[in-house]
């Protein structure tokens, strides 16, 4: 059994309700729950979310909402981990265990389909822990600067002042979209980014974390652009 869970807490502090805020004429976590259905992939789509409202708008599109979270799950500190395995536990008693688990979150607005499916390929036949959505930096982390106090500024590694940017390693991060798991090593919170996992690599303009209002005017924009592009959402 293939378990798709959406994690979606109702106290966001920087984007009030961010997760039913409407992006694009939908609930932002509509996106999320059709592209999830539209994968393919999967026995259920479940929420876990500690609020009502969002709990309403889920189930409106197509979602699981069989249990509210918890609170001490629910508040600013709440790593995702344990969001994860608190649904798992929750199926899991209710008499089915999943064979493969995909967190996906619920500002994902640029989830796409095709992605994962990806991923759940790349889960079964690598026999890791995970596989997750990542991209590539556009710039080269090696020449990073940091603000002094002074005003000033300063290189993390000035070693690399002189290095051709074709010369440097190029480097990658999470791209905050989905994560196949094993149920276990979601269970026992194994870390997400070690040699026990997989990268699916996505394009730079199919990526944007969704955490400030700046964020979020950015990514409508980003939306925009692409439906003009293709005519879809990704």
């Amino acid at each position: 059994m293939k378990l798709a869970v959406i994690p979606a807490r109702g106290g966001s502090k920087r984007i009030p309700r961010k997760n039913i805020k409407p992006f694009a004429g939908r609930p932002m976590i509509a996106w999320t729950i059709a592209a999830l259905k539209d994968s393919g992939c999967f026995d259920r789509i479940l929420v876990s979310t500690d609020d009502e409202e969002i709990a309403a708008v889920a189930r409106g599109e197509g979602a699981e909402v069989p249990f509210l979270r918890p609170a001490h799950l629910a508040d600013d500190h709440a790593a995702t981990a344990p969001v994860i395995a608190h649904a798992i536990d929750e199926v899991a008693a209710a008499g089915t265990v999943p064979d493969f688990v995909c967190c996906a979150y619920a500002t994902a607005p640029f989830l796409d389909p095709a992605d994962i499916r990806a991923g759940l390929a790349l889960l079964r036949d690598s026999g890791v822990d995970y596989a997750f959505s990542a991209t590539s930096y556009g710039f080269p982390i090696q020449r990073a600067l940091r603000l002094r106090p002074d005003g000033g500024v300063e290189m993390f590694q000035p070693e690399y002042f002189a290095t051709r940017s074709q010369d440097l390693e190029p480097s990658f991060h999470d791209a905050g979209q989905f994560y196949w798991g094993l149920p276990q090593a979601f269970r026992e919170g194994r870390p997400f980014f070690t040699p026990r996992a997989r990268p699916v690599l996505l394009p730079r303009w199919r990526v944007q974390d969704i955490d400030t209002p700046e964020d979020w005017e950015r990514a409508e924009l980003m939306f925009e652009a692409l439906k003009r592009r293709t005519g879809a959402a990704s």
